[in-house]
């Protein structure tokens, strides 16, 4: 036997079951912090717990020593940090996101 479309659909789309939810409460819903760490929006602890070690990091001192030491080590270096950079900056799509437009 061959399926039927409604065999396949699910009782409710993504966006019917998205709009169903009530945002208003302001809480996750238990079973998505349950999952992976995943908070709504993101992973609160993840992110707390980078905030955290990131000003662990400048109150220690060691920012200057840090800064120093990534720095290019020559002429050659800097430019293909710099070329890095500006690649990075260039959407992927190869348009600007400002026009659209190559």
């Amino acid at each position: 036997m061959v399926p039927t479309h409604t065999t396949l659909l699910p009782e409710k789309t993504p966006l019917e079951r998205r709009n169903s939810t009530d945002r208003r409460k302001g809480t996750a819903d238990p079973s998505e912090t349950a999952a992976g760490g995943m908070q709504g929006e993101g992973n609160y602890d993840a992110a707390r717990n980078f905030n955290e070690a990131q000003h662990q990091f400048v109150a220690s001192g060691k920012v200057e020593a840090a800064a120093r030491a990534a720095a290019p080590g020559s002429d050659a270096e800097q430019r293909e940090m710099i070329a890095a950079e500006e690649e990075g900056k260039r959407p992927a799509n190869g348009k600007s996101r400002a026009t659209g437009k190559p």
